[in-house]
């Protein structure tokens, strides 16, 4: 030898850049990182799932009774009034809560409507020609809405939230 020492051999530590592991990790580490995310988030959902309003209560949709006890009837009367011969554009609701509509109609005008129904909520709203318009709404002959305008082509209306 020419003067050269031998070197100690270094233990090599890190496995090669050509190490089948390392080419491994480098092409999959994305994938797992989704699959640990996934797997982590999955498994939060999990736990609380019933925190959130998801919990299972008791139904009450099954407790209406199949032959409910009858009520009184109850005699709902709308009446629009105003000088006679008066027109007037008229909206109410019926025992159902469905709008209904009268055109024209000639004042005093009136409707009566009986139901057995725990509670009905009365709308009733006017507009007419004359300068004079009043509303009433009375249940079982008593009177709980009655509104009365005085102004050019009238507007009036009378509300009972639950008769």
């Amino acid at each position: 030898m020419l003067g050269r020492t031998a070197e100690p051999a270094r233990p090599n530590c890190r496995p090669a850049k050509g190490s089948p592991i390392i080419k491994l990790l480098s092409r999959t580490w994305i994938p797992l990182v989704v699959l640990a995310v996934v797997v982590v988030g999955g498994f939060v959902v999990y736990r609380v799932h019933g925190y959130f309003g998801s919990a299972k209560r008791e139904s009450y949709a099954d407790s209406n009774l199949e032959n409910p006890k009858p009520f009184n009837p109850k005699r709902i009367s709308y009446e629009v009034f105003g000088p006679a011969g008066a027109v007037a554009d008229i909206s109410y609701f019926d025992v159902n809560g469905d709008p209904q509509r009268v055109d024209g109609a000639r004042l005093p005008w009136s409707l009566r409507i009986t139901t057995t129904k725990a509670a009905v909520m009365g709308n009733l709203v006017a507009q007419g020609d004359s300068d004079t318009l009043g509303c009433r709404i009375t249940v079982d002959g008593e009177v709980k809405a009655e509104r009365i305008s005085h102004e050019v082509h009238a507007y009036t209306f009378c509300l009972v939230k639950s008769a």
